[in-house]
């Protein structure tokens, strides 16, 4: 089980682990064994609730396909372990920045006060600028 916040949980079998060879540097170990990790995860057909399912779909993110499949590839380690557990932790903190609802913004207005102390300002410094001028003599 995979926990994304205390309610909500996603079952080991909506998961799918393929083990890949790794890019990159690594000698010999590279070319011999499996060790990166793709992660794959089908929103739609997940359990999430539809709310956050939506949400997620909506986001502008490369390891989201058009299909609505979550592609994670994990190649930091050269254990398997290590990057199947790397993969997970990125599914949950994707899945985690989703649950938390967007504060709404509620639109105000300065207040009066803060309205005349702002014109007050302005004219202050008006002034203070037409004091640094050369006088007119005629």
């Amino acid at each position: 089980m995979l926990f994304i916040t205390s309610n909500i949980s996603i079952a080991d079998t909506e998961i799918d682990f393929t083990a890949v060879r790794s890019q990159g540097p690594g000698g010999q170990n590279v070319n011999k064994v499996s060790s990166a990790i793709h992660l794959r995860f089908d929103v739609r057909a997940s359990s999430m609730p539809e709310i956050y399912q939506e949400r997620l779909l909506k986001l502008s993110d490369h390891r989201i396909t058009k299909e609505g499949v979550v592609v994670i590839k994990a190649q930091r380690y050269r254990s398997q372990d290590k990057n199947r557990a790397e993969a997970l932790q990125r599914l949950q903190d994707l899945l985690q920045s989703v649950t938390h609802n967007p504060k709404v913004r509620r639109a105000t207005k300065p207040t009066r006060g803060s309205q005349l102390r702002r014109m007050d300002k302005k004219t202050q410094h008006g002034k203070k600028k037409t004091m640094r001028s050369t006088p007119n003599l005629d």
